[in-house]
């Protein structure tokens, strides 16, 4: 006897699952995901972005970290310059066709590519949102030191949101770097790099300027360190966990979160 099909995972478990984790009608919601640990989608990832709107309702936004894919940065000198043979062969980026990076996963590309999403002008710290404040979150983004003032992610905390780890590792927590920003830390890593950004005559080359987020803000840190500040901010009784769907999930409030990674920063690298 053939052996029934496991069962899928809808949009309308989901939702629900993401409603007792938390997420309210009205929220916005920054939303790291491994899909493959959900469960059997009937429509992928779709699915679990149609779960979210559905959670958040219509006056809700969800966000996702799409970054971008720029491979060339192996190209660059010691002065974060792209040499003058390359730059031609290099795709500007352009918030409306450019894709995110694989690295975060399949959903931001997904959320990126769903009718009425947006995207900020950011290569690397971009985010794409989709909802009703959609166009706040995404407009201005600095190019300089774009996670820090300005920035999707600090609106995020502005608007009292949330970030959901669906699944996710808790070291891609990509709004501690908000934090990293904000702390008032000796010696962060600064980076500079040039970018090619489209415009209707081409693409302009522009130097940006940002605290490195590809190390450790400061030296003496593990490469996963945003991993430990989450697990004691739950471990203090904060945040909550639970399924969504076969997923082990994390929710929670960003402005909390965000002042506890600055505090787990200071206390350690403080100058005082």
């Amino acid at each position: 006897m053939t052996s029934p099909p496991a069962s899928f995972v809808t949009q309308a478990s989901l939702a629900a699952d993401l409603s007792r984790l938390g997420l309210a009608p009205g929220d916005a919601v920054m939303v790291h995901a491994a899909v493959s640990k959900v469960g059997r989608l009937l429509d992928g990832p779709d699915t679990i972005i149609a779960a979210l709107c559905d959670a958040v309702g219509p006056q809700g936004t969800v966000l996702a970290y799409a970054d971008w894919e720029a491979r060339y940065e192996d190209l660059l000198d010691d002065e974060g310059r792209v040499p003058p043979e390359w730059r031609e062969h290099i795709p500007p980026f352009d918030p409306q066709r450019s894709r995110a990076i694989r690295d975060n996963g399949v959903l931001p590309e997904f959320l990126r590519t769903t009718p009425g999403a947006l995207r900020s002008g950011n290569p690397g710290a971009s985010l794409v949102a989709l909802g009703a404040k959609a166009e706040w979150f995404t407009a201005d983004h600095p190019l300089d030191y774009g996670y820090g003032a300005g920035s999707p992610l600090a609106k995020l905390i502005e608007a009292g949101g949330k970030a959901l780890m669906l699944g996710a590792p808790l070291d891609t927590l990509t709004l501690l770097h908000h934090a990293e920003h904000l702390a008032d830390i000796p010696g962060k890593r600064i980076r500079r790099l040039e970018v090619p950004l489209a415009t209707p005559t081409g693409a302009q080359w522009r130097m940006i300027e940002e605290f490195d987020t590809s190390d450790p803000i400061v030296a003496g840190l593990d490469d996963d360190y945003f991993a430990g500040i989450v697990t004691e901010f739950l471990a203090a009784g904060e945040g909550r966990q639970g399924l969504i769907g076969a997923a082990h999930s994390v929710l929670v409030e960003a402005a909390a979160i965000t002042a506890f990674g600055v505090d787990w920063l200071e206390s350690r690298f403080g100058s005082s």
